[in-house]
């Protein structure tokens, strides 16, 4: 029967198993697979010998004849789930040695993702000692017998992937209900470990691969909108990302250099322009046309271009000039007259060729290690405290920033992204473009985030489920959205800056949506840490996605947390300024976050302020980012737009004082003393000063601009020039 079940899942699926001789071990071992199929038992039946015993249900077993056939006989252990004594038969057959098959999800997946493990796979860990080896079932999902909603293939290629043996942590010292339940987050901790690292080593290693590996599964599928109402199926991405390369290959300036600037907003030809410069080995360099043009001029000659592509409708409607690039022998190049250069025969030829088999071309036949350390995007950070670095990020960073992604949140295959974060921005590129990309999912691009007004009847208009932003955003859309405008939404992200409580209190009492947030950097392609909506933990930014390493160093005068360093495979290549790039690799592989944290027990982050953003006043160190975060939400009787930013500078006395800087008039000195006590902080931590500005100057990613502040302020404070 064995071999039956064999030959049929290996002409069926290709089945196929990795490290099957773990299989092996002695009792008391439990083999814990995800459960994505109801082939999922079948696939295990076919490796692992005959004194293991699946775990199954006997009240479902009692449904029908079928039921009963498949899950009562000699193979299987049958446990009442609703008896209080099912636990205890699992351990006392461990405990003599046993060997069980548990799905400890408890049921198949109705979300593709890995669901809620429950606790009692922790209470068997905890009593027995038992031994574990999990299980990957890579692609059993779209099996034909699931029970999600998405898509499926009637033969997909399956494989197991076995765990070597592992030994669950020992807790002592603490109660049953507890040690249970830190031991199933330890258990989904590993699984979801597993699935990433097996991800990263057998799917594609480039990321123009993995979007072509998606769209041949899926090439009618719908996954780009924008604001021109133009619609992108797998099939027309690919088309125009093989015309478009076409036409770069016919340019001799562009064949001389590997770095290609692209300056485009968010429509559907920015990720087309990206992949195109993929297909022919180019790396992009995204410029931030937010910045100004000559910190546009700086970046462009850190990264050594002499092309940028954009377009003369963007440029005329954005009001950019860009004769100061231009004279500086930078040659822009209008995408406007790369489409016409481009024959209707050949378009015609392109789609038919891509209608037999989509991404064909671009598909790598075997994965090749060495594609994830080829460079794959230049971004630049924000200059919130100082000039732009040039980050360089591979292949192989964004790749594992996406997988680590999606084994951590569960996202199914039916979810509609709203993107308004440019791409420029790694939040914008990554999680919001490249993510549902790779993933098979529609994104709608917005060209700004800044049109509160327009946004939400743009996410209501599109009936989407995921939307992204920062705090300072989000709070421009609930001050000017409908409460149903966010109906739909069932994912709301938040990163790039501190989430006030104020903006997830408004988000959940007016929109009914609750926001997950994030932490992340553009060295780390961005994502570090985020919240799930399996494992949520308000005033955290989350766990750690799974691959990372963390560390914290004690600072001086931070009595609470450390400097935060992490590690792990979608860490940045390197930067471009040579500094920089030298104090990167000093530290063989970390990455300096320069923030400070503490982590908790459970592994969820807190984050306490960035190190540069603290004070040190009287000899105690203030951190401005706990003194804003007191002051968010505090002045209701002024209205919803009252912002208050806080900088330090210079004080013969004390060292250093705090300058509170708002951009509502009536606000008053004593009313920010009284918020701040209130919030419980010391005297130290109440701003001497307060400064009213018409409105305070942000960043293109919603940041707010404390160097632009800190310049504004000792600008305010110079002398008038004397006169000569």
């Amino acid at each position: 029967m064995k071999n039956l079940f064999r030959f049929i899942l290996r002409f069926w699926f290709r089945f196929r198993s990795f490290n099957p001789d773990v299989l092996k071990a002695p009792g008391p071992v439990l083999l814990l697979p995800n459960h994505v199929s109801w082939l999922d038992w079948a696939f295990l039946y076919s490796v692992i010998d005959d004194d293991w015993k699946f775990v199954t249900s006997s009240t479902t077993a009692n449904v029908s004849w079928v039921h009963k056939k498949i899950m009562l006989n000699r193979r299987t252990f049958p446990v009442d789930p609703a008896s209080p004594y099912a636990a205890k038969r699992m351990a006392e057959f461990l405990s003599a040695g046993g060997r069980l098959v548990m799905f400890p999800e408890g049921r198949i997946t109705q979300t593709g993702a890995m669901m809620k493990l429950y606790d009692g796979t922790g209470f068997l860990l905890h009593k027995t000692g038992a031994k574990v080896i999990t299980c990957y079932l890579r692609n059993a999902l779209r099996a034909p017998v699931v029970r999600h909603a998405g898509w499926t293939q009637w033969a997909p290629r399956v494989t197991a992937h076995f765990s070597h043996l592992v030994t669950p942590p020992k807790l002592t010292g603490i109660s049953n209900s507890v040690a249970r339940q830190k031991l199933t987050n330890w258990l989904r901790d590993t699984m979801l470990r597993q699935q990433f690292e097996v991800e990263m080593e057998r799917g594609p290693t480039d990321l123009l691969s993995a979007i072509a590996e998606a769209a041949s599964k899926q090439p009618g599928k719908v996954v780009l909108e924008d604001v021109t109402l133009q619609q992108l199926s797998y099939r027309r991405l690919m088309v125009g990302v093989e015309l478009l390369a076409e036409r770069w290959k016919q340019r001799p300036t562009l064949a001389e250099i590997q770095r290609v600037g692209v300056l485009l907003p968010n429509v559907n030809s920015m990720p087309v322009t990206v992949l195109s410069l993929w297909a022919i080995g180019k790396v992009p360099a995204i410029l931030n046309f937010s910045a100004g043009i000559p910190v546009m001029l700086q970046c462009a000659q850190l990264a050594g271009l002499k092309q940028i592509i954009t377009s003369r409708q963007f440029l005329d409607k954005a009001k950019l000039n860009l004769d100061l690039l231009t004279k500086a022998g930078i040659e822009l190049i209008a995408l406007e007259d790369v489409r016409l250069e481009i024959q209707p025969l050949r378009k015609l030829g392109a789609l038919m060729k891509h209608a037999l088999q989509c991404g064909a071309g671009f598909r790598q036949s075997a994965p090749d290690p060495s594609c994830l350390n080829h460079s794959a995007v230049i971004l630049f950070t924000s200059g919130s405290e100082g000039v732009p670095k040039g980050v360089e990020l591979t292949h192989g960073n964004l790749l594992a920033n996406v997988r680590q992604v999606i084994a951590h949140m569960d996202v199914s295959d039916n979810e509609r992204f709203f993107n308004a974060m440019p791409l420029f921005h790694s939040f914008g590129l990554t999680a919001c473009t490249l993510f549902p990309l790779i993933r098979g999912l529609y994104t709608f691009l917005y060209p700004s985030p800044l049109h509160y007004r327009v946004v939400p009847a743009a996410v209501y208009d599109r009936n989407c489920t995921v939307m992204v932003g920062t705090n300072t955003f989000l709070n421009g859309y609930a001050r000017k959205a409908h409460p149903f405008d966010f109906n739909s939404v069932k994912y709301l992200v938040a990163g790039a800056e501190k989430v006030q409580a104020s903006t997830a209190e408004v988000w959940s009492r007016k929109f009914g949506v609750r926001l997950l947030e994030g932490y992340g950097a553009t060295e780390c392609s961005p994502a570090i840490c985020l919240n799930n909506r399996l494992d949520p933990k308000f005033g955290s930014v989350g766990k750690f996605v799974p691959g990372m390493e963390w560390k914290l160093e004690s600072t001086d005068g931070i009595t609470e947390g450390g400097r935060l360093f992490v590690r792990g495979p979608n860490v940045m290549k390197g930067y471009l300024n040579q500094d920089a790039n030298a104090k990167f690799l000093e530290l063989g592989g970390w990455y300096d976050t320069g923030d400070i944290a503490r982590v908790d027990e459970d592994g969820f982050v807190f984050l306490l302020g960035r190190l540069k953003r603290f004070a040190k006043v009287s000899g105690e160190m203030i951190s401005l980012t706990a003194v804003e975060d007191s002051l968010a939400g505090a002045f209701p009787q002024h209205g919803n737009r009252c912002e208050i930013a806080v900088i330090a500078v210079p004080d013969t006395d004390k060292g250093e004082r705090l300058i509170a800087i708002s951009n509502e008039p009536k606000l008053t000195l004593e009313e920010i003393r009284h918020a701040v006590r209130e919030k419980g902080l010391n005297n130290l931590c109440i701003p001497r000063e307060l400064r009213v500005l018409r409105e305070i100057p942000k960043l293109g990613t919603g940041k707010i601009n404390h160097r632009g502040l800190l310049e504004l302020f000792r600008a305010s404070e110079k002398p008038p020039a004397t006169p000569t």
